[in-house]
Parts: C-alpha cells; sequence; structure tokens
C-alpha cells in the first residue's frame, strides 16, 4: 500500500496535538510523518521547491502531489476514522476562503500554543510512522 506522508512543524505543540491526533484515528495506517525541520523533508521537498524550514504549513505529500494548508488538512481528514471524513465536504469551499482562516491560525500558533524547543520523540511503538 502506497503511504502519505504528513509534513509538520516539529517544535509546534499545536503540530505536534495534530499528529497525535491523526495518529489515533489512522485505523488503516495510511500515514507517515516527519517533521519539517529532519533531513527526510528538506530531501523530499526539494522537487517542489518548498524550503522545510521556512514553511508555515503542513504539508500532505499523496501519490506524488503535495497538498498544503486547508487542503493538506481537509485531505488528512478524509482519511481518518470515525465522523473526520465528513470534513472533506468544505473542500467544495474555495481554497483562498478556507486559507485565510488557516492562515490566521498559522500565524499566531506559536503565541496561542507555544513552541518546544526539540522536535517531538516518538514512542517506541510509533517510531516506525516516522520518517
Amino acid at each position: 500500500m502506497e503511504r502519505a506522508i504528513i509534513f509538520f512543524d516539529g517544535v509546534c505543540n499545536l503540530c505536534n496535538a495534530s499528529v497525535q491526533f491523526v495518529i489515533k484515528r489512522d485505523v488503516k495506517d495510511y500515514f507517515r510523518f516527519s517533521a519539517l525541520q529532519n533531513e527526510y523533508a528538506q530531501e523530499h521537498l526539494k522537487e517542489f521547491k518548498i524550503s522545510p524550514l521556512n514553511s508555515n504549513t503542513i504539508l500532505l505529500l499523496e501519490k506524488g502531489k503535495l497538498y498544503t494548508r486547508s487542503t493538506a488538512a481537509l485531505r488528512i481528514a478524509r482519511r481518518l476514522s470515525g465522523l473526520w471524513p465528513l470534513c472533506y465536504g468544505l473542500i467544495i469551499i474555495p481554497a483562498f476562503i478556507r486559507d485565510a482562516f488557516y492562515k490566521m491560525i498559522s500565524k499566531y500558533r506559536y503565541r496561542i500554543w507555544g513552541k518546544s524547543q526539540t522536535c517531538m520523540i516518538p514512542s517506541p511503538e510509533l517510531k516506525a510512522k516516522f520518517l
């Protein structure tokens, strides 16, 4: 099975909580994760001309295509267990509207949720999910 990769800000507390949220609801083991700060992200995002260290968004690499901001979040929600796939219906809202809300949260995420000094270290049982 081809898996999708979620690239996230490894020092952002909101981003780390989001990763934990996805892991708990990823019952089909579809996602793998990489902090934007690690070498894996830097190497794999070169072809998309994205500097991981300057990225203020979650990135989803799925089937060779890179998705950002609200589109990435909605595509992730579509693959989760429970009622979360219903959120994908919001994709009908134009991206510039969805992304305005996303950018506002992204801009203030450190101020509201804080920032860690280091990237999250996965537990031994979750280590295989991280690249």
